[in-house]
């Protein structure tokens, strides 16, 4: 496919809405594999990068946009392994180094080498954050073991499980000690993460699943999906946590959200917040919390849960809220998730490469 040319929606200038372009369909060397794109979701992270200035980000333009990607292997470079050709996968997007003491833990998501860099800018994580990413007809990845398997799983669905399925998962996973049948776990927040979020709490058998959004279709979409009840903020959640919330998982991470949760919680229980609509909170040992509380903040989620993602997924335990465009609507797309017209995922859908 040398001098063959696809369409990708690119980041060209710092501060700018992207611009569908053009470009060379990369040819893969090493253990590259190449990618024939077949759905690329839409995430609000990337406009924070559409947004940052040319000092924030440690990567060059054009860039390429796209961090949740699914797709068909479609050629290999020279050491890669064949046998992943004409395999459907989905990539994880943190191209760790897989050496340091965190990546052989299985702990891929906090690999020390893509640390922030003596500039103070992050260091590239992967597709679309700092490397080519999927909202192309075709994409490059340095490795297999960035890639999951999907077993046919529609395109559509397995893209955005990449990263706001991941990222629910992991965030709920790190409590897996504590979701049984008498717990009581709060999800605030039911949009394109939150309401995974609530599926997989059910599917881990947490007894109590209490939603929190000011959305009233959010709310009836968090009792169909499981959730006991529903409230418009976290204040009128109060009397229903009478004994205290065990887990908490706060995917909106807003001042008006995290600081009242906070207080919520039960001996021992926890505070995760997933969102950054700019949160903070005053957490110490005498400031009248419950005994041995925790926060965390994770980030995104190691591979081994993208697997277990893609597997519920597959046994039907997860099901992603996703409305499909075409890729050369990809630069209006952007423009109605800015403006907060799109409800759940957008997932965009490249043609297919002419061979």
């Amino acid at each position: 496919m040398d001098g063959t040319l696809m369409l990708a929606v690119q980041l060209t200038e710092w501060g700018r809405p992207p611009e569908l372009r053009e470009v060379p369909v990369p040819q893969p060397v090493g253990e590259e594999l190449l990618l024939q794109v077949t759905a690329a979701g839409l995430c609000r992270s990337d406009l924070h990068v559409m947004d940052a200035a040319a000092a924030s980000f440690d990567c060059p333009l054009p860039l390429t946009l796209g961090h949740e990607v699914a797709g068909t292997v479609l050629a290999a470079g020279p050491d890669a392994d064949p046998t992943w050709l004409g395999e459907t996968v989905v990539v994880h997007g943190i191209w760790s180094c897989g050496h340091c003491r965190n990546c052989v833990r299985g702990r891929e998501n906090y690999c020390l080498r893509l640390r922030p860099r003596t500039t103070g800018a992050p260091a590239p994580i992967g597709n679309g954050l700092g490397y080519h990413g999927g909202l192309a007809q075709a994409m490059l990845v340095p490795s297999a073991r960035h890639l999951v398997r999907t077993g046919g799983l529609d395109p559509a669905v397995a893209a955005p499980l990449t990263d706001a399925g991941l990222t629910a998962y992991h965030a709920v996973r790190e409590h897996a000690d504590l979701i049984d049948a008498h717990a009581t776990c709060v999800v605030i927040g039911v949009g394109g993460l939150g309401h995974l979020g609530v599926q997989i709490l059910r599917d881990m058998g947490a007894g109590r699943i209490l939603a929190v959004d000011n959305r009233a279709d959010a709310r009836e979409m968090a009792l169909r999906l499981g959730a006991e009840a529903a409230f418009p903020d976290v204040d009128s959640l109060r009397t229903a946590v009478s004994d205290g919330a065990d887990v908490i998982i706060d995917f909106a991470g807003a001042p008006d959200t995290a600081q009242p949760a906070i207080r919520l919680l039960a001996p021992g229980g926890r505070l995760t917040v997933v969102g950054s609509a700019g949160a903070r909170m005053e957490v110490g040992k005498h400031v009248g919390l419950a005994a041995g509380w925790r926060v965390t903040a994770p980030f995104w989620g190691p591979h081994a849960d993208l697997v277990a993602v893609i597997d519920m997924a597959r046994r039907g335990a997860l099901h992603v809220q996703a409305t499909p465009y075409p890729l050369a609507e990809g630069v209006e797309t952007y423009r109605r998730l800015r403006a907060g017209d799109i409800t759940g995922r957008a997932v965009l859908i490249p043609p297919p490469l002419v061979r």
